[in-house]
């Protein structure tokens, strides 16, 4: 596999096209002016809105400032992720974030505002000025908010905190992408290397339990080290969740969440306790884990080698990118069409450099088209990843052109059940076309793992979540103990009793970046349960469902989630999705232990 040095020597071809937003930097620095000129013309409003046509002039000027605000915030952003150890992209980043502060600070006084409406006041405005309809729907989905927003002088000061309030993820983002300094492992050449997240990937599915021990270590060895500082980085971010939610009067930050996607509570619980009912064929696989490997005991760093051997590919990313566009053709030639343009196009970042972003994710840029980043390491998991996130990426670019600014934007909700279902047909499409019995073995092993990392242990992440702010809401204090009891209480469960623990385990929390977006792991987990029954339908040949489904990614957000869902055929009110999914699980391992 090629590795690079810098960023220089990666092929034009492989990295995104940052002039696709601005040509040239003095086109970003234009933009920011014109943002903070409109920021000013929108404070000018305040007080002053008294009939339908002030009130839509007022809206329409706030959503050509969101336009152009959100195109220079994502360059910065895209900027940084190029390169995080860059510091003119720092600089701009920030400068991004300062204009956020100014932008929330203009805009604060509409809500509270719009909620000392009457309801027949703006029922007049609707009637008087016919261009408000296009922004109808929104209006009366902020009367659903009443009771939450405060007055205009205590809005206007919690926007003037968010920048000091988004420390805590700032923090952890700087200090997980950018100064952590992992071990040194033995290369194959027998020298002593630093280990990066790309050859962790690699070392911790070696067939060497000596490499994989090695690697485990050095991985967690700064998260050790730092586990003082991201446990306060962490309790910080849990608290302002927390306070944040009793400053709006919501029940609790877990409700304060799920409330813009109006989700009941019970969906989440649902969740945790369907999961854990149904938790036996999880330790099972541990335990088939335990024997495939012929181990005395198995521990952490074993629960990630294929348990296949001899069978591991080498997929380059061309090849990938053929077998993605082989295995999404039950969603038809439009789709294929598009993700062959995103290619062509450079709409994504394929290889790891030194201080690039870790990970993977897709950022819809409205007006532009989505880009995605990746680190691809020619392997399956990077062919998975590849597939994930140009269901991301699709969903992007159809909710763009299919909705207007006010709703193409979707939910993250709903965005797990688009790059899933690609999931599900890309593993379906691998073992159709597997002859060989070790290899499908393989793929069979290697979608236990990815169904287990993407539903058991979201669900795991998300139990963690509500207990810890739970302890907040209550008063206790967070700290590492406190992490690491509640962490290794969860894994225990979750794991079963097969698994021995190493002392690095319990600190499985500090290494999360998705636990500074408070109650977002969930929503993996109920995606990949709608996922499983969308994909089945459209591989039996459902045309409805197919039809249905393709609907749902041009819908944006012109819906409630679980409404959108719904129209697929999905009701995630009930448990049926979850346990549907989790019995898939147990046919999984169950055909994987008879072969």
């Amino acid at each position: 596999m090629q590795t690079y040095t810098s960023r220089k020597e990666v092929p034009v071809y492989e990295k995104w096209n940052l002039a696709d937003i601005y040509l040239e930097i003095s086109n970003w620095e234009e933009d920011y002016h014109l943002v903070e000129q409109q920021a000013e013309q929108l404070k000018r409003y305040d007080g002053n809105i008294h009939s339908g046509h002030s009130l839509y002039q007022y809206l329409q000027q706030k959503e050509v400032l969101s336009f152009h605000f959100n195109k220079l915030y994502a360059y910065a952003m895209l900027s940084v992720d190029e390169n995080t150890r860059d510091t003119n992209a720092q600089s701009l980043l920030e400068r991004a974030k300062q204009l956020s502060v100014k932008v929330s600070s203009s805009t604060s006084f509409f809500m509270p505002y719009l909620l000392s409406l009457d309801e027949i006041t703006l029922e007049g405005y609707l009637e008087e000025e016919e261009k408000l309809e296009y922004f109808a729907e929104d209006l009366w989905e902020s009367f659903r908010y009443k009771k939450h927003v405060l007055s205009k002088e205590k809005e206007e000061l919690l926007s003037q905190l968010g920048d000091a309030m988004s420390v805590p993820s700032h923090t952890f983002g700087m200090i997980n992408n950018a100064d952590i300094k992992f071990g040194d492992v033995t290369n194959d050449n027998g020298e002593r290397v630093e280990l990066t997240r790309g050859m962790y990937a690699k070392l911790i599915e070696n067939e060497n339990r000596d490499k994989r021990r090695e690697a485990y270590k050095a991985y967690y060895q700064p998260y050790v080290q730092l586990k003082n500082s991201i446990a306060s980085t962490l309790a910080a971010a849990i608290k302002n969740n927390v306070t944040l939610a009793k400053i709006r009067q919501y029940p609790s930050a877990l409700e304060k969440s799920l409330f813009g996607d109006k989700v009941p509570k019970d969906v989440y619980e649902n969740l945790i306790q369907t999961t854990k009912k149904n938790i036996a064929p999880l330790h099972r696989y541990t335990q088939i884990r335990k024997e495939k490997l012929q181990l005395d005991e198995i521990r952490q760093y074993d629960m990630s080698v294929p348990l296949v051997s001899g069978v591991k590919q080498v997929i380059s990313y061309e090849e990938a990118y053929e077998t993605m566009c082989k295995a999404l053709a039950p969603l038809g030639e439009e789709y294929i069409q598009i993700l062959k343009e995103f290619k062509d196009a450079r709409y994504i970042d394929v290889r790891e450099t030194p201080g690039k972003r870790s990970g993977a994710y897709n950022l819809g840029v409205y007006g532009v088209h989505p880009f995605i980043l990746l680190n691809h390491q020619d392997d399956l998991d990077s062919l998975f990843t590849l597939v994930h996130e140009c269901g991301h990426g699709v969903h992007s670019r159809l909710s763009s052109e299919h909705q207007p600014q006010i709703t193409a934007r979707y939910s993250i909700f709903v965005a797990e059940v688009a790059s899933t279902v690609n999931e599900v047909l890309l593993i379906n499409y691998l073992l159709n076309n597997e002859q060989n019995v070790e290899a499908r073995k393989h793929l069979l092993n290697h979608f236990i793992d990815q169904f287990k990392g993407t539903f058991f242990t979201q669900v795991m992440f998300a139990e963690f979540e509500k207990i810890t702010h739970e302890m907040a809401e209550k008063g206790t204090p967070l700290n590492v103990e406190v992490f690491n009891q509640t962490y290794e209480s969860l894994f225990r469960e979750y794991n079963g009793n097969e698994l021995v623990f190493d002392e690095e385990v319990k600190y499985g929390w500090s290494r999360i970046p998705h636990f500074y977006r408070p109650f977002y792991v969930y929503k993996y987990a109920t995606g990949f349960a709608s996922a499983i029954h969308l994909a089945t339908r459209i591989l039996e040949g459902d045309q409805d469902t197919l039809q249905s489904y393709l609907e749902f990614l041009k819908s944006g957000s012109s819906d409630y989630p679980l409404d959108l869902l719904k129209k697929t055929g999905v009701d995630l009110t009930s448990p049926y999705p979850i346990e549907n999914s989790l019995k898939k699980f147990e046919e999984l391992v169950e055909e994987f232990s008879k072969l």
